[in-house]
């Protein structure tokens, strides 16, 4: 099976061609031929946080959100910051124990808004699909609504990955999305990560807040063999935000502790697999 020698697809997850004798995909092969600049993206974050005065933080408790929390406050000096947390239904414990921990730590207002997200997390495991774009989606519109409510022109996120060659981008109501990380590799991160009182709960899955990724990969690694995380982490190679080692690890097949599989699929109204 060919595997690209530039990220981390091969046959099962993207078209592959062998050029100049190496195999190389097709997401590479467009990255080849309009190349990131990244040093680009950083100075179009620099020029317009220096424009932001009041923002909201998309803030999931993960290690992401928190590293972006604590650039905009400590880094980019934004004078009034509040840390926003949607609770799924199905975030972890150790989570929300680091959302407030950090957001008091670094004397930000946290927030914390319920909702149920049953409906997309029990389709998904249903379907063996990934939960993932609805889940975002859904975060997105409730955040875009609540920064309307409250006078907000600016949202921040821990994404690492640019809206194409741009690290921000406007929605409706005039509303904008900021991707904080973009094209900021993991370790950079990791180094922030040091200076905060921040616990990494045992998860499996690219995760560090989310109980149903787990067992969402558990039953699309069954039916399909391999991972939906696939082409993120891809892109995260291919800009060189992670190592293939570090990639390739986070792509096995996840063990999902037995109590949290029943967790979920209880919590969710479905018969836990095997039982």
């Amino acid at each position: 099976m060919l595997r690209c020698s530039l990220c981390v697809h091969d046959e099962r997850t993207a078209k592959i061609d062998v050029i100049d004798g190496k195999p190389i995909c097709r997401e590479c092969q467009v990255y080849l031929r309009h190349p990131i600049d990244g040093e680009a993206v950083r100075r179009e974050l620099e020029e317009i946080m220096q424009k932001v005065d009041r923002a909201i933080v998309a803030y999931s408790g993960g290690k992401d959100s928190v590293v972006a929390l604590y650039l905009a406050k400590e880094v980019y000096k934004v004078p009034e910051l509040e840390a926003v947390m949607i609770d799924h239904g199905l975030m972890a414990k150790e989570a929300i124990g680091n959302a407030r921990r950090i957001a008091e730590h670094l004397g930000i207002p946290f927030k914390l808004l319920r909702y149920d997200y049953s409906d997309i997390f029990r389709e998904a495991l249903l379907k063996a699909q990934s939960p993932c774009r609805a889940c975002s989606k859904r975060t997105m519109e409730k955040l875009r609504k609540y920064a309307l409510r409250n006078g907000y022109r600016y949202i921040i996120t821990g994404h690492e990955l640019p809206f194409g060659h741009h690290p921000y981008r406007l929605m409706s109501g005039g509303i904008t999305q900021i991707r904080l990380l973009s094209m900021m590799t993991e370790e950079e991160r990791f180094e922030i990560l040091k200076k905060l009182p921040f616990e990494f709960p045992e998860l499996p899955g690219y995760t560090t807040n989310c109980l149903v990724l787990g067992p969402a990969l558990e039953l699309y690694w069954k039916k399909h063999g391999y991972s939906f995380e696939q082409r993120r982490i891809a892109a995260l190679v291919r800009y060189g935000l992670m190592s293939r080692e570090r990639a390739e690890r986070e792509l096995e097949r996840p063990m999902v502790p037995e109590e949290q599989r029943e967790l979920v699929f209880r919590k969710l109204g479905l018969n836990v697999p095997g039982s």
